[in-house]
C-alpha cells in the first residue's frame, strides 16, 4: 500500500511502532545521503541507547513460580471433613497493556570525512527521550546540542514527533506538527527552520558539508515513504482509529478524516 499522507504519517508516532520507524528511517536517510556524497565523506550510522516507556506486546506466556494444588475437603480435628466453599472470582472488567520502561536502541547519522573521521554534519532524528521534560530527557539533549553549537560541525534536527518539548529556539515557533531545524556552523546562532504540515509534501532541504563543498540534499518525504512501504506499516496501522496522542486540532482532525476517506483508508466519502 502507498503511504496515505503526502509527508509524515502521524500514525507512525505510536510508541510501540516508533523504535522500528526510527531505525528504518535512519537507514533510508543514511543510504540516500551516502549515494549523494563524494568520496571524501561517509554517512555513518551511530547507535545509542535510550530508556523509553513504551507499550510492549505479549510475546510469551509466563509460568508462575507458585502452584496452587487442590487437596480435597479440609479435615477438621476429630476426623470429620468440612467442605469449604470457594469464593466467586470476579472477572476483570478491563484488559489493557501497561507501559514498560525499557532500553531502546536508536541511532543518529554523522557525516564524517574519510580517514581522519572529522565530524562535519550531525543529523538527529529526535526520539521521545530527546523531547521528554527532565534532566535525563530534553535537558540532556539540549546539553549535547549546545556542545555541537560550540564545535565546527553543522547540526540538522528532524522533529517528526508532535508531543514533547521542541528543540529550544529564541523565539516562539509557529503552530505546526513537525519541524526540520538546521544550524550551519557559519550562520550561528541563526537557525533555518522548516515547519511541516500534515497536508503538504515535505520540502527538499540542504545538508551542508565542509567549505567549499556544495551541500547535498535530503529528500525526507521520499525516505519516509520508502521506509513505510518496505516495513509494510499498512498491515499494522488501523486508520479507522484516531492517531496517537497528542490530539490533533479540530481543523487537523477534520482534514485527516476527509483525507483518509478520500484515500480509501477510512471507509468511504461522506
Amino acid at each position: 500500500m502507498q503511504p496515505p499522507f503526502p509527508g509524515m504519517d502521524p500514525y507512525l508516532e505510536q510508541p510501540s511502532l516508533w523504535p522500528d520507524v526510527h531505525h528504518r528511517l535512519i537507514s533510508a536517510i543514511g543510504d540516500q545521503l551516502q549515494a549523494k556524497l563524494s568520496s571524501g565523506y561517509r554517512a555513518v550510522i551511530t547507535p545509542y541507547v535510550s530508556f523509553e516507556s513504551i507499550e510492549i506486546a505479549p510475546v510469551r506466556r509466563v509460568v508462575p513460580d507458585v502452584a496452587l494444588v487442590a487437596r480435597g475437603p479440609f479435615a477438621a480435628p476429630g476426623g470429620s471433613a468440612v467442605a469449604v466453599a470457594a469464593p466467586e472470582v470476579a472477572e476483570a472488567p478491563l484488559h489493557l497493556p501497561a507501559f514498560m520502561t525499557v532500553p531502546v536502541e536508536y541511532a543518529r547519522i554523522e557525516i564524517r570525512t574519510v580517514r581522519d573521521q572529522v565530524l562535519v554534519t550531525a543529523l538527529e532524528l529526535l526520539s521521545p527521550a530527546n523531547k521528554r521534560p527532565g534532566a535525563d530527557g530534553a535537558d540532556a539533549y539540549e546539553q549535547k546540542r549546545q556542545e555541537i553549537f560550540s564545535s565546527t560541525a553543522h547540526l540538522m534536527e528532524l522533529d517528526l514527533l508532535r508531543g514533547g518539548r521542541r528543540p529550544q529556539v529564541a523565539r516562539p515557533l509557529p503552530d505546526a506538527p513537525y519541524f526540520i531545524f538546521l544550524s550551519r556552523m557559519e550562520h550561528r546562532p541563526q537557525l533555518e527552520i522548516w515547519p511541516l504540515a500534515l497536508d503538504a509534501a515535505i520540502p527538499v532541504v540542504p545538508v551542508p558539508l565542509r567549505y567549499p563543498d556544495a551541500p547535498i540534499t535530503l529528500e525526507l518525504g521520499r525516505a519516509i515513504h520508502e521506509a513505510y512501504q518496505r516495513a509494510r506499516y499498512d498491515l499494522e496501522i488501523d486508520y479507522r482509529e484516531p492517531p496517537p496522542l497528542p490530539e490533533l486540532s479540530a481543523a487537523e482532525a477534520a482534514w485527516l478524516d476527509e483525507h483518509l476517506r478520500a484515500q480509501g483508508a477510512r471507509g468511504g466519502r461522506g
